[in-house]
């Protein structure tokens, strides 16, 4: 019989801080950062191999994350669970909150999922990880103190057999400011390929913690996807955290213009 509560004494904690005292405007998040199953579900049904792939959580985006929180003086929050039990970045509507496959594998604790087991996740595994991006951005607004929302994500080199040529993507939805600097700085770097939304598009039907956090309270933002290959090892890593660091610093340097008034269509 399932318990009660879905994460016991023996599970992580939903989600890790680090540099909780970072001086820098940056905030960063990791939706993907982990893939940890909690202890009841046992192992989804899946392979170790299914449930250490890009299903599962963004490879090399905690090493990134970290590296990047140093380089800037940052916070960052890393989400600890597996996006196979519920995806902390997509909207607790979306068909693909909870998905019902990883690869070709049914998993079968997914599939099966009644109404009290959807809201046991989302009580447990994603709202307490909103609540606390809103709180540091709350707290920080009552201190007039700035905030810049930067969500960190990797994509695969293939995906159905399609090669995707990018090195690194630069996502926004109604608010572009932040990200079209980014960009542009990006471009300026010689044999790199840049994708503007691509290779997805933020959207109010497939995004949540830059729909919710970063237009919802109209701070500066942007979503960073970088090519999981090159996260692989700590060098590819470093590098992308030195170049990242370097792009999001000139892109704050003198400011961003005001937020035009009224919304816009996400594309």
């Amino acid at each position: 019989m399932q318990s009660e509560r879905l994460l016991g004494s023996e599970d992580p904690p939903v989600f890790r801080i680090v540099n909780p005292a970072g001086r820098s405007a940056v905030l960063l998040t990791a939706d993907h950062g982990g893939r940890a199953i909690p202890r009841c579900l046992g192992d989804l049904g899946l392979s170790d191999r299914q449930r250490a792939s890009h299903g599962a959580w963004d490879l090399g985006v905690d090493g990134l994350g970290l590296l990047l929180a140093a380089r800037l003086d940052a916070f960052l929050i890393l989400h600890n669970y597996s996006r196979l039990v519920i995806d902390a970045n997509r909207p607790p509507r979306a068909p693909d909150s909870i998905v019902s496959h990883c690869e070709q594998s049914a998993i079968a604790a997914n599939v099966t999922i009644g109404v009290a087991g959807r809201q046991r996740r989302l009580e447990e595994l994603f709202h307490p990880y909103h609540r606390r991006i809103a709180a540091e951005l709350e707290a920080r607004q009552a201190q007039a103190r700035a905030s810049v929302l930067v969500t960190l994500h990797s994509f695969t080199p293939v995906l159905d057999d399609e090669v995707r040529p990018w090195h690194v993507g630069v996502l926004h939805g109604r608010d572009a400011r932040l990200a079209s600097r980014v960009r542009q700085g990006l471009q300026r770097e010689r044999g790199l390929r840049v994708g503007d939304n691509q290779p997805y598009a933020v959207s109010d039907a497939s995004d949540h913690t830059l729909v919710v956090h970063g237009e919802g309270r109209r701070i500066p933002h942007v979503e960073l996807e970088v090519r999981q290959d090159l996260l692989a090892t700590e060098a590819g890593r470093r590098a992308w955290a030195q170049r990242l660091a370097g792009v999001l610093e000139a892109a704050l340097a003198e400011g961003l213009p005001p937020l035009p008034d009224g919304p816009a269509s996400v594309g």
